[in-house]
């Protein structure tokens, strides 16, 4: 066997050329698209067994849209993804819906995710009853077993949201996304609503799971620090497009897109005599509309290295690195 057929057997998941546009609509009774919001602009990726992907750019960039179009939250407008091999893009009713044990969410928000109106045991155990996995005393006691995994007192079971801080409620939010055993978890910026006290236990917690169950993450985060510690390859968002992927000491020590560089420059760095030789990268402007993103390349209009043919072509995603330690870049300076 080839390594090429043997790394691609290690391959949970595998995204291409990824798009999600939301239309624009005038008119109120005959309604017309005049645009689209092009919020995820083919965008490719793939994730091994086990592994943690990060996922980070700034606000509005797509990230939250990629993790939800790939457990198809969101219907794609374009490309392909693909689960053990398997088209979920074509998948509808119930074939997705059975699909969707293997695959789970923990939300950003642990105070709008949590059904105020349902006890934390109906909250856990309703995964349980909508894929018929257990009922009465069995469900009971799966539900506490739950609880106690993600360090829950198991008899909070009669409780309410309303009763639980926002990191005990966070910690609901990933009992109820491991009740159906998944094997591929999105945690979309699971710690950013929370106390920065409480951050690292939550990640903590993320990656204890992961060892003990076998889990594989994509972790969407805008806190370059916490996707470090997290993370064992990092991708780069920006507007829609991923500009740079790879190995989270390779991202940090040699980042090659000017995105990149910019980013881990407004990251602090404990060191005060460290901290004051370094040169801060400020990039100038905001960021364009995803209604109208720039000609070429879409970083173009606030780049410090920009070039002329960065507004006439798009630049191509290619691999810098080697076959084994792959870093992969969009940028016309390479």
């Amino acid at each position: 066997m080839s390594s090429e057929n043997g790394s691609k057997k290690d391959v949970l998941l595998e995204v291409k050329g990824l798009k999600m546009y939301f239309p624009i609509t005038k008119g109120i009774i005959i309604q017309r698209k005049i645009a689209d919001i092009k919020a995820v602009d083919g965008v490719s990726f793939s994730i091994k067994h086990g592994e943690t992907l990060g996922l980070v750019g700034e606000s509005g960039c797509g990230k939250s849209t990629t993790g939800r179009a790939i457990l198809q939250l969101y219907r794609p407008t374009a490309g392909s993804v693909l689960f053990e091999g398997v088209e979920l893009t074509e998948m509808k009713g119930e074939t997705l819906r059975r699909q969707r044990r293997e695959m789970q969410m923990i939300f950003q928000d642990p105070y709008a995710s949590l059904n105020p109106r349902l006890t934390v045991g109906n909250i856990v155990g309703e995964p349980l009853e909508v894929h018929n996995l257990a009922k009465g005393k069995e469900r009971q006691e799966r539900v506490q077993e739950l609880l106690k995994l993600v360090g829950l007192n198991p008899y909070f079971v009669n409780r309410y949201p309303h009763e639980f801080s926002g990191g005990q409620r966070q910690r609901i939010g990933i009992a109820r996304s491991l009740a159906v055993n998944p094997k591929f978890i999105v945690a979309d910026e699971p710690i950013s609503a929370l106390d920065v006290s409480i951050q690292a236990q939550i990640v903590n917690l993320l990656e204890d799971l992961q060892s003990s169950l076998g889990l594989t993450y994509l972790f969407i985060a805008h806190d370059l620090s916490m996707v470090r510690h997290i993370s064992d390859r990092i991708a780069v968002m920006y507007l829609g497009k991923l500009v740079e992927l790879t190995d989270h000491i390779a991202l940090y020590e040699e980042p090659l897109h000017p995105y990149t560089q910019a980013l881990l420059s407004a990251v602090p760095i404990p060191d005060p005599y460290i901290e004051e030789k370094r040169q801060r990268i400020v990039l100038e402007g905001d960021v364009p509309s995803p209604t109208n993103p720039p000609s070429g390349c879409n970083f173009r209009t606030r780049c410090p290295r920009a070039m002329d043919i960065c507004a006439e072509k798009d630049p191509e995603w290619k691999n810098m690195g080697t076959p084994e330690n792959e870093h992969w870049v969009a940028c016309h300076l390479y």
